[in-house]
């Protein structure tokens, strides 16, 4: 069991620092039209065209299957075996809401990685569906992709609201991660939840805000 939370903190923990970088990445979208559609696809080009940052993608990739596979296991294990020493504890004395329901938050975010990928990864990297046209500078045109699925009413509440469960996942997964890989200390602890609530506010309310932006541009 250590094992699976283990891999599951590890990776969780990596995630978290690549939401920190996508974040800053897509907040060239709050800029003005001209200069960030120019910003964005320069941006984008460059990452896919770096060897260094491919390999980061893979790791990506394989963080986020692991921690999926992992998660789930626990989670399957958790319910399975009540009674057991390692069950999750349902009492609101000894847990919290956010922790009984990790994996019901997971399957949100999950739904969210599936439908963001649909709608970037495999049409920028794997050319399915429509063509993506270029920019003025001959880079792959990104930022129309993300302007025209943001001006879908639908998409855009889609990818607003689901920051909700995201920010509850983010603020117990990374108290619980550090603690997990042997943190424990009592001050830091402390320190850590308010760190934890601050990332999970500031990555929620990030993501979550971008859509609405680009939607009433």
């Amino acid at each position: 069991m250590f094992f699976r939370k283990s891999i599951v903190a590890a990776t969780g923990l990596f995630l978290c620092i690549f939401l920190i970088v996508h974040l800053s990445a897509n907040a060239i979208l709050l800029l003005p039209e001209t200069t960030a559609r120019e910003l964005y696809n320069s941006y984008s080009t460059a990452l896919r065209e770096n060897l260094f940052i491919t390999l980061i993608a893979y790791l990506l990739y394989i963080s986020i299957i692991l921690h999926v596979v992992y998660a789930a296991i626990i989670t399957f294990r958790n319910t399975k075996s009540k009674g057991e020493k390692y069950k999750v504890n349902h009492n609101n004395k000894n847990s919290t809401w956010m922790s009984q329901n990790m994996g019901f938050l997971g399957v949100f975010i999950l739904l969210f990685i599936v439908v963001h990928l649909a709608n970037f990864w495999a049409k920028i990297k794997l050319g399915i569906g429509e063509d993506v046209g270029v920019d003025v500078n001959g880079n792959v045109d990104v930022y129309e992709v993300t302007s025209f699925l943001f001006h879908n009413m639908y998409f855009m509440l889609f990818y607003s609201v689901l920051m909700i469960p995201l920010g509850f996942h983010l603020y117990h997964g990374l108290k619980s991660a550090f603690m997990t890989l042997g943190f424990y200390h009592k001050k830091g602890l402390r320190l850590l939840a308010k760190i934890s609530l601050a990332y999970a506010i500031i990555m929620s309310v990030g993501f979550g805000i971008i859509p609405l932006f680009v939607y009433f541009k």
